[in-house]
């Protein structure tokens, strides 16, 4: 049986994963038939970089997905493409339609993915503007502890000072 999954490779706890397919009976970072992508969970969204015809064409070929490679191929359109040439090969559709379908599915899915990382991006920049003013007015809390610690001080007469002097006088 033939598996299409995840070989791990990284350091420790910054984990990327190859997907790779593979006999079911190797180790998970042990042989493997080809290595069809990779894919990175710790950016947000997760990066996947994937030879999408390579891994249609051994998922049509009865090649089995991992429970997280099931996830990924069905968020990249591929378990979907598969489910149209099934329909087109027992005649239920032509493959016109099944690529317009794909297509419009791809294109929203796309709007779908740009809308998140439009979000992630202005979550961070938002976020970092209140840091920013956050730290502003730390700082300028401590300016103005300062300055009137040094008004204080000014306006008050040195005790030291006016000792020495009445000694003199004496």
């Amino acid at each position: 049986m033939v598996k299409i999954r995840l070989a791990r490779r990284g350091r420790k706890k910054l984990a990327m994963y190859d997907v790779v397919v593979a006999d079911a009976r190797s180790p998970r970072d042990g042989k493997f038939i080809e290595k069809i992508g990779t894919y990175n969970p710790l950016t947000v969204p997760a990066a996947i970089e994937l030879k999408d015809d390579r891994a249609f064409h051994w998922l049509m070929n009865g090649a089995q997905p991992s429970d997280t490679i099931r996830a990924v191929l069905s968020y990249r359109g591929i378990l979907y493409k598969r489910h149209l040439q099934i329909g087109v090969n027992k005649g239920a559709l032509t493959q016109e339609q099944a690529d317009a379908k794909l297509a419009d599915w791809v294109k929203a899915k796309q709007a779908k993915i740009q809308s998140k990382i439009d979000s992630a991006a202005k979550n961070k920049a938002d976020s970092a503007k209140a840091r920013k003013e956050a730290e502003s007015k730390v700082r300028e809390a401590r300016a103005e502890a300062i300055r009137k610690k040094n008004e204080v001080a000014a306006a008050a007469p040195a005790p030291e000072e006016t000792a020495p002097a009445a000694e003199e006088q004496a």
